[in-house]
């Protein structure tokens, strides 16, 4: 069943559940409805152990995300709260509500060493929940106080609403931003990612941050065949001109949950292509429809794989973009501001002082 506004067919159940799990209703229209939970972070930066992504530590604000891709990888994640990677990983919300908080004390540890930080490695730092926690701003704020490095990965144009942080970050050379772009057709983004913004409002998210000073690239991701793959040379000709630097690509991949999933959201949405995109898929992959390995799991293998690696190569030469060499944040910058000056002392960076909109939060008992 579709369900508007969001990118799962079924709340299907996790590895660990013997039981399908359906949504309550929740709106008067009978659509699966948001409901948040207030989660207090044990600790809030996380290790990243895979050698296929370019960073060392990573933090998630919020456990779910309403953005609702249906190809999320991290969908599997919500399995460990006994919840579905389907319908429950887009409408049931963990706010870490301390993330600032423990971010601060990890930071003045002694014998802390700076290494650049990623936000949004799972789930979405500027998904529509943060425009009324502001969980992310309260970070980036610890983030300049401290001149600490980081990069930023997201899909919203919410990002553009701390400009005036991410520019303070860039005159000190401790940030870059990557705007992961999917499509340029609304209703594909629809059905596909159904609560971010358009192709063109994050090509306008390039071209501000890049305006700011803010190093800026794109990740068209996922490529999945026969979906959205034609857009490829389109989308990075678009995030050159919108001022992106730098660019790189990842084939979609199916992890755990997400495969069945995402074949549950083909049948429901492109039928006659169900097939032929999965088929592809799996030459890709090896004969499945998901590997794991380090090395082939982002780009694929075989004929299909190889095509759309000379395409993403061809189109960056021509257009003189950077094939994913993202520039690092500088590290030697760090420092522990001296605890009695608060924020407004600190030079260039002002205080957080907007009221933030009431939002109802529950305890996190699913």
């Amino acid at each position: 069943m579709k369900h508007k506004g969001r990118g799962a067919v079924s709340n299907r159940s996790s590895r660990f559940m013997p039981f399908q799990s359906e949504p309550d209703g929740g709106s008067a229209e009978g659509k699966p409805a948001s409901v948040f939970y207030r989660e207090q972070a044990v600790s809030i930066i996380t290790r990243n152990q895979s050698p296929d992504v370019p960073f060392d530590y990573s933090i998630n604000p919020y456990r779910g995300c309403e953005h609702g891709c249906i190809y999320c990888f991290a969908r599997p994640n919500h399995a460990y709260v006994d919840l579905s990677p389907g319908l429950d990983f887009e409408t049931r919300i963990f706010v870490k509500e301390n993330a600032a908080e423990r971010l601060e004390r990890s930071l003045r540890r002694p014998g802390y060493r700076p290494s650049p930080i990623t936000l949004g490695t799972a789930t979405d730092p500027y998904q529509p929940v943060e425009a009324e926690r502001r969980i992310t701003r309260q970070l980036l704020q610890v983030l300049v106080r401290y001149r600490h490095p980081f990069s930023l990965i997201t899909k919203s144009t919410l990002v553009t609403r701390d400009l005036d942080l991410l520019a303070e970050a860039a005159r000190h050379d401790l940030v870059s931003v990557v705007l992961s772009i999917t499509t340029l057709d609304n209703p594909l983004k629809a059905r596909l990612e159904p609560r971010t913004a358009s192709g063109e409002g994050r090509l306008r998210a390039v071209a501000a941050l890049a305006g700011a000073g803010v190093p800026v690239g794109v990740m068209v991701a996922p490529l999945i065949p026969w979906i959205n793959d034609g857009e490829l040379e389109t989308i990075l000709e678009r995030s050159r001109q919108a001022g992106a630097g730098w660019a790189g690509y990842i084939l979609l991949r199916l992890p755990r949950e997400v495969a069945p999933l995402f074949e549950e959201w083909l049948q429901a949405h492109y039928p006659q292509r169900t097939q032929r995109v999965l088929n592809t898929l799996r030459e890709c992959r090896g004969g499945q429809l998901y590997r794991s390995e380090f090395g082939s799991r982002m780009r694929g293998e075989g004929v299909y794989a190889r095509l759309l690696g000379d395409r993403f190569r061809r189109a960056c030469e021509r257009l003189e973009l950077s094939p994913a060499t993202r520039p690092q944040p500088a590290a030697h910058r760090f420092r522990i501001p001296v605890s009695a000056l608060t924020p407004e002392q600190e030079p260039g960076l002002k205080p957080d002082t907007a009221d933030s909109p009431q939002l109802t939060l529950f305890d996190n008992v699913p």
